[in-house]
């Protein structure tokens, strides 16, 4: 059997879902991998590492998977080429349950999916040349094939001149990109990446996740990446989930799950990327007003550029733009807006009402004087 057709040839207990379900869900027909009512615990824990978790990434998609630690990131990523073993519930690829695959079925599988680590792992007796070889000479790949192969994978990563040196000559974004081009011998549909940057400078971050944008679209892959570095998720992914103890909390596309965060796990985890009140402010905040000269402290989360003589207009009264800009989130510009509005002619409610006219998100921070 191929390895295309081991993948990707549903048997009869895995056939793909009724023509029903797929019209009345078309996600069920963009999904790359589901979830399926996924569990995973490990001996001797009477806490389950994943718990629950209905997912669907799509094809052709950069989703990120963020939790603190201990959340189940690892674990969940894991299942996806099966080096995790659920306890129950399924994993489906290219709507194939990859349960009950054999060990030959596994090896066609895991050739079909690549991956990345954060430490590299690579073999620092060989050259950056061979450290990607390796994998095809393994899989008995003819020679002339694999040096075609290699040189189109280090000219793609950018380092089609260091062929020759070994891993310790080498800078840390390097080996990461050397680790890439391994991870891509075998044309793979899906990239996973277990905090592939998180060893790495911020510069050398930037760059390796331009390459990783570039080999998304240039090749049509679905990626699929963990972190704990928030602004990794905010520059590069489409759609994110958010774990907590092993259990979905929070997810959707990054631009509104970062915008207007619901849970406050993620709330906890966005905080370092959020804009800080000045000290001075912070230390004058009341939790109610302390006279008729307070002013009410809002904090504006507001999708595109907003005209804001409108936007203080409307609030009304002497409104004051403390704090504020403006980001792109994929396509989508999203900003934070941090104003105090004094003497509005409206009531509390009612101001709380005109600023969520304009704003995806509105929170009172406090009154000040």
């Amino acid at each position: 059997m191929s390895q295309a057709s081991a993948l990707k040839a549903p048997t009869a207990q895995t056939a793909p879902p009724p023509a029903r379900e797929q019209a009345l869900r078309p996600e069920v027909n963009e999904a790359h991998v589901r979830f399926i009512g996924l569990g995973k615990t490990y001996p001797g824990q009477e806490q389950p590492a994943l718990q629950g978790i209905e997912l669907n990434i799509r094809r052709g998609e950069i989703f990120g998977i963020i939790g603190r630690s201990g959340a189940g990131k690892s674990s969940l990523l894991r299942t996806i080429n099966r080096l995790e073993q659920p306890s129950q519930g399924r994993v489906l690829i290219d709507q194939v349950d990859i349960a009950p695959f054999d060990e030959d079925r596994l090896v066609a599988l895991r050739r079909r999916i690549g991956m990345i680590f954060q430490h590299f792992n690579l073999m620092s007796a060989k050259t950056v040349w061979q450290n990607v070889e390796l994998p095809l000479k393994v899989a008995g790949v003819a020679k002339a094939e694999r040096q075609r192969k290699v040189r189109e994978l280090l000219e793609l990563v950018g380092l089609q001149e260091k062929h020759h040196v070994y891993p310790a000559q080498l800078s840390g974004g390097q080996k990461q990109r050397v680790g890439i081009a391994r991870a891509l011998v075998h044309d793979p549909e899906i990239l996973l990446c277990d905090e592939a940057t998180s060893a790495l400078d911020p510069e050398t971050t930037a760059s390796i996740l331009e390459l990783l944008r570039e080999i998304n679209q240039r090749l049509n892959l679905t990626v699929v990446l963990i972190t704990h570095e928030m602004a990794v998720i905010r520059d590069i992914c489409h759609r994110v989930v958010v774990l907590e103890r092993g259990e979905v909390v929070e997810q959707g596309e990054v631009w509104r799950v970062f915008g207007s965060p619901r849970h406050e796990v993620t709330r906890t985890l966005l905080a370092p990327l959020q804009a800080k009140l000045p000290k001075a402010l912070q230390a004058n905040l009341r939790a109610s007003p302390a006279g008729r000269d307070s002013a009410v402290v809002l904090k504006l989360t507001v999708l595109g550029e907003p005209a804001l003589s409108d936007l203080f207009s409307d609030l009304g009264g002497r409104v004051r733009l403390l704090q504020g800009g403006v980001e792109t989130i994929g396509e989508h510009a999203l900003g934070q807006l941090i104003l105090s509005v004094q003497g509005s002619p409206h009531d509390p409610h009612q101001l709380l009402e005109r600023a969520r006219r304009w704003a995806e998100d509105v929170e009172v921070l406090g009154h000040v004087v």
